[in-house]
């Protein structure tokens, strides 16, 4: 890169990166501008309040207090903070672009930039954790908190540091032959970078799953007709789903985007990125209000927790953990838990809880 000579002039404003690059932007406020700005705040506020009231749920109760569910939280706090920062856009976005300073329009892309690492950080670990859990024959991870709470701290250290990486350097303010189209500060080699990478994760994570499917198909057949097999089996294959329709969601939402980059990176003048920027853009967005949706469909224990958040109830008979059916977290101790089961059912007729009430039938993860 030239940062020396005629190629670097620190007077340069974001209008002129705007303009170089055939992205125009005018300077009055035009009714489609009215429409994208409200329909994005509209969309940035479902987003943050969704996603926050997917981590208080995670926090309160106690049946979620395991590391898929933390990673889990996790993945919606980076949703949360994708709505920050699409809100921060709506506000920095039109007009108001070529008004911003060199330093604010990074900060505008490093914003989202972080959040979408963050969350595909996040679906790794995940994937990771799903890996290794159901190998083991185990539907819990076996990680301390501690182990989890690094792995967050890591994911969110990486995240902030790609976010940067243009920043620091990586850009085309002395390089105006390199700059993109869609983002006209950036070089068009990180465009391709963060492109490419990204679309490798989602390819490994893809694989990840792939081979998990696989073994649970193949586990699912040597079972036996025991309860407690079935009950393994049954809860693995739920969890699974529910997990997979999260990446799905994200990779769709996701991948247009990002092959659009791919093809602005590379230079492709006859793709017109332009004309399908918008589309894409709102695609992703949209993909940070899915999860909450996937959660309250797939999980009666999230549901209900959402239900006693929204209507203020904090009740404790939601918190008991056998009432659950999901907390269990080996093999032997569900056989040892369903032949426990069945002895009482033998000896003492019908099981009741403390309460004197039967227990209800586990519909988590259904």
């Amino acid at each position: 890169m030239d940062t020396s000579g005629e190629g670097c002039d620190p007077n340069r404003t974001v209008k002129f990166f705007y303009t170089k690059s055939g992205k125009n932007i005018s300077d009055d406020w035009r009714r489609r501008d009215y429409v994208v700005v409200t329909l994005g705040l509209t969309v940035c506020f479902i987003v943050i309040f969704s996603n926050l009231l997917v981590i208080l749920a995670i926090l309160k109760n106690r049946r979620f207090h395991f590391p898929i569910y933390y990673l889990l939280g996790n993945l919606a706090l980076s949703d949360l903070f994708s709505g920050v920062s699409y809100l921060h856009l709506m506000f920095h976005t039109g007009p108001w672009t070529i008004k911003l300073t060199k330093y604010q329009w990074f900060v505008r892309q490093g914003l989202i930039d972080t959040s979408l690492t963050a969350s595909v950080l996040n679906l790794l670990a995940v994937a990771v954790e799903r890996h290794q859990t159901i190998f083991s024959m185990q539907l819990h991870s076996e990680m301390t908190s501690r182990r989890v709470l690094i792995i967050i701290v890591a994911i969110w250290v990486l995240a902030i540091l790609m976010g940067l990486v243009p920043t620091m350097g990586w850009h085309c303010l002395c390089d105006l032959e390199n700059c993109s189209t869609m983002a006209p500060l950036y070089s068009r080699s990180y465009l391709v970078f963060w492109a490419v990478l990204n679309l490798l994760t989602f390819s490994i994570m893809m694989a990840v799953y792939t081979r998990i499917f696989l073994y649970v198909r193949h586990k699912s057949k040597q079972m036996s007709q025991h309860t407690s097999q079935k009950r393994y089996k049954e809860t693995v294959v739920n969890l699974m789903k529910t997990v997979s329709l999260i990446l799905g969601c994200f990779v769709l939402c996701w991948t247009p985007g990002l092959v659009l980059l791919l093809m602005d990176g590379l230079g492709c003048e006859s793709c017109n990125v332009l004309r399908y920027e918008k589309y894409c853009l709102v695609l992703a967005e949209c993909n940070s209000f899915v999860n909450p949706i996937i959660y309250s469909f797939r999980d009666a224990d999230m549901r209900r927790t959402f239900r006693d958040l929204l209507c203020c109830r904090w009740r404790r008979r939601h918190d008991r953990p056998d009432a659950s059916g999901v907390h269990f977290s080996t093999m032997e101790h569900e056989k040892h838990k369903s032949s426990g089961v069945e002895e009482e059912d033998r000896t003492n007729g019908p099981l009741v809880n403390s309460d004197g009430d039967r227990p209800e039938p586990s519909r988590s993860w259904s």
